[in-house]
């Protein structure tokens, strides 16, 4: 199959993610010469297929070219994407404060992500002011759009009075919404708070579809507060998540 992408063709995320499943090295020259035609979207996702070397060979020297190319046609996620590697040295120079200026800019045109981003930084001080009201408004933000990630967060803000007053009737009820929308560390707050509340069989569940999609990072900070738990179930757990642990780090 060919694909020929012209720059009046409307051309959304969802088609050139299907072309790529279909065809990856042909859907990457596609992409490439409708960014070259000027169509932001071909140029966000070639950008992101440079990085991940996906179609094409990777290179993300070229993928942040391609992302700053993006953002100056206005494309959100391409400043938090262009944010990200400034944030984390791909492609080029790590550059904190550069990666906070793209993140806000991704932030202030309301994607969920940006938002996010540009959040972690007010919550540490990198690249911007610590600032934790600033910090728990954009994660507010960006929870109440739906991002699982940042409705964890809320929680969390919420339940030690960060930034905001301290409410943990309402950090509950972001817990269970991030864990229904299927963030891991929003399953274990979730787990935590039902555990408190005597549900254990529940907390089990949530503590068990946590470890079924947690990366290395958050098994590894899970499992002492496991093995520290009061209920016997809850601390057995902890096998699960060592041995879990154990086969991200042989794979590499």
């Amino acid at each position: 199959m060919s694909y020929n992408l012209r720059r009046e063709e409307v051309v959304d995320a969802a088609q050139l993610r299907d072309m790529l499943e279909d065809s990856p090295g042909k859907a990457a020259q596609a992409i490439l010469a409708a960014a070259e035609q000027g169509i932001v979207q071909a140029q966000l996702l070639l950008g992101q297929i440079l990085l991940d070397g996906r179609g094409i060979e990777r290179d993300p020297v070229l993928a942040r070219q391609w992302f700053a190319i993006a953002a100056k046609g206005n494309s959100a996620m391409a400043h938090n994407m262009l944010g990200r590697c400034l944030e984390h040295g791909w492609g080029g120079e790590q550059d904190i404060g550069q990666a906070a200026m793209h993140y806000r800019s991704s932030a202030e045109a309301g994607l969920d992500w940006g938002l996010y981003n540009y959040a972690n930084l007010l919550a540490t001080g990198r690249g911007v002011a610590k600032d934790q009201a600033a910090a728990y408004a954009a994660y507010r933000r960006a929870a109440e759009g739906g991002h699982a990630k940042s409705m964890n967060l809320v929680g969390r803000y919420l339940e030690l009075g960060i930034g905001c007053e301290a409410s943990f009737t309402r950090a509950r009820r972001w817990y269970r919404r991030s864990a229904q929308a299927g963030d891991f560390r929003g399953q274990f707050s979730h787990a935590a708070v039902l555990a408190e509340q005597g549900e254990i069989e529940e907390a089990l569940v949530w503590l068990r579809r946590a470890l079924a999609i947690g990366n290395a990072n958050f098994l590894r900070s899970s499992i002492p507060m496991l093995e520290q738990a009061g209920e016997p179930r809850i601390r057995a757990l902890a096998v699960g998540y060592r041995e879990r642990l154990h086969e991200m780090q042989k794979a590499g």
